[in-house]
């Protein structure tokens, strides 16, 4: 559902930040000293043009306070550089980690932002040695850039791809480890871990994460549940969501309220023992 007027929010997203973290989250915000669960994660978690997340909608239904933590278009690296988050997770009853993309990090080939993971900010002198034919002032975004590397030489990109699954690996065994309290990992996705992309195409997201990563993580977490998005849901496309008329396109390229639907149905069996 498009709004009347094009560029101005249909919805207050009250956002808010937590102790010294520079992160914007979704509010409204939650009195840390009462019970809550945690929940990290990207656009997804976030629940952009979503009038009731995932979250939200948990949190109707159990009683206790759910806080979001999702940030849009961010990866690993907010939560691990951001000197708040973890630690306020560790206080949770219970903290849920959606898995993100390997794409939105820095690692030995690039370095993006460390609030706008997606942000892509400068290549090293690897990539540059590697990439010689590549003008990396030309983009600004981590995808646009990885396709382009993709697509002049798949060869040489298979480099790049293996440095973000172990980046990635690492990044995600660090953040877990600064969480004292359980955790639940969570998959929320088009495509199981076990599919791989076609071609030149980068795959589904979240990019470049297999069933080997997510395995090597299953002894790190208390519960992992994994959500392969139905196809009919997915086709219900924008139906219940509210957003700007000049965001259509970015609308169309997110999960609605039927799917957060069904993915809080799929949390709350293994939530409510622990609330």
């Amino acid at each position: 559902m498009a709004f009347e007027r094009p560029g101005e929010s249909p919805i207050d997203y009250q956002q808010c930040r937590y102790g010294y973290s520079r992160l914007l989250f979704r509010g409204p915000k939650r009195d840390l000293e009462k019970p809550f669960i945690a929940f990290v994660g990207g656009t997804e978690t976030y629940g952009k043009y979503v009038p009731k997340p995932f979250t939200a909608l948990i949190e109707d239904r159990i009683g206790t306070a759910c806080v979001n933590f999702g940030t849009v278009n961010s990866g690993v690296d907010a939560f691990v550089v951001d000197g708040s988050v973890l630690p306020i997770c560790s206080k949770a009853k219970l903290t849920v980690v959606q898995v993100m993309g390997a794409h939105n990090m820095s690692n030995r080939f690039y370095s993006v932002h460390p609030r706008r993971n997606d942000r892509f900010l400068k290549a090293s002198t690897l990539m540059r040695t590697i990439f010689r034919e590549v003008d990396f002032t030309e983009f600004s975004f981590t995808r646009h850039l990885l396709m382009t590397l993709k697509t002049v030489s798949p060869s040489k990109f298979a480099v790049v791809e293996q440095e973000l699954k172990a980046a990635w690996l690492a990044r995600m065994e660090l953040l877990l480890s600064k969480i004292s309290g359980k955790v639940v990992l969570l998959w929320v996705a088009d495509r199981a871990p076990a599919s791989e992309p076609v071609g030149l195409e980068l795959g589904l997201d979240p990019l470049f994460v297999d069933a080997r990563m997510i395995e090597a993580l299953r002894a790190k977490v208390h519960h992992y549940v994994e959500i392969v998005v139905p196809v009919e849901l997915r086709a219900r496309g924008t139906v219940g969501m509210l957003f700007p008329q000049l965001e259509t396109a970015m609308a169309q390229e997110m999960y609605g309220p039927a799917v957060h639907e069904h993915v809080a149905e799929k949390l709350l069996p293994v939530l409510e023992p622990h609330v």
